[in-house]
Parts: C-alpha cells; structure tokens; sequence
C-alpha cells in the first residue's frame, strides 16, 4: 500500500520524467494521504493505442490510479487527486497534440494480501 498504476500514451516516453514523478508523488502521497515512504510502489505502464472521440491521432493520455488501504476521508482523496494532476503538469511535457491527464483514488479491496521476501 499504496499501490499505484500509471498508464501513458508511448509517445510521451520521451516527455514524461517517470523517475522524478514517482519521487515526488510517493512524496505527496506521504504527506497528504499519511502512507509509510517505504510502502509506495508505483508501475508505469505504456499504452500504444489512443482513441478520443473519433479521433485516432494528436492526442495523448496520461492517468494515474492510486489504491489506498481504507480509512482515507473523501477531502483527503480529492486533496491527493488533486496533487496528483499538478504533478503531471510539471512532468509531463507531449511532443506535440493535446494532453489528457486525470488521477483517480480509491480504496483497496478489503481482499487485499500481500507479500514481501525473496
């Protein structure tokens, strides 16, 4: 916990500063959301293909998903969205075309397990 799930259109490889934005939103998600540094985990995952409306070109997406343990109020959810989004328009930078980003937080599953060791 968090656990936190990046999706991006490929394009903006080149213009997203991956490493310096999980460093600062592991930040925000300490202080804002009051998790352990520690228990941040963050994976970026590229997407190939993106459709908005009818247009199939000149448009990247960027969204971010945050899953917290449960007991966050709804003010410090929003508080986090809302951090998460200035965030992505400091580090993200598209080449070219417009630029969708958005940020959801929710709770985990009360299923949620897991595990650490080698």
């Amino acid at each position: 916990m968090p656990q936190i799930t990046v999706d991006y259109s490929g394009p903006l490889a080149d213009g997203f500063d991956r490493p310096a934005f999980a460093r600062d939103l592991h930040t925000a998600v300490v202080d804002i959301a009051a998790a352990k540094p520690p228990a941040c985990k963050t994976r970026f995952r590229p997407t190939e293909d993106v459709v908005v409306g009818p247009d199939t070109d000149g448009h990247a997406l960027v969204h971010v998903h945050i899953a917290l343990l449960a007991g966050r109020s709804d003010e410090t959810k929003a508080r986090l969205t809302e951090a998460v989004l200035e965030l992505l328009r400091q580090y993200v930078k598209p080449a070219e075309g417009l630029l969708h980003a958005s940020a959801e937080v929710r709770d985990l599953d009360p299923s949620y397990r897991k595990f650490e060791g080698e």
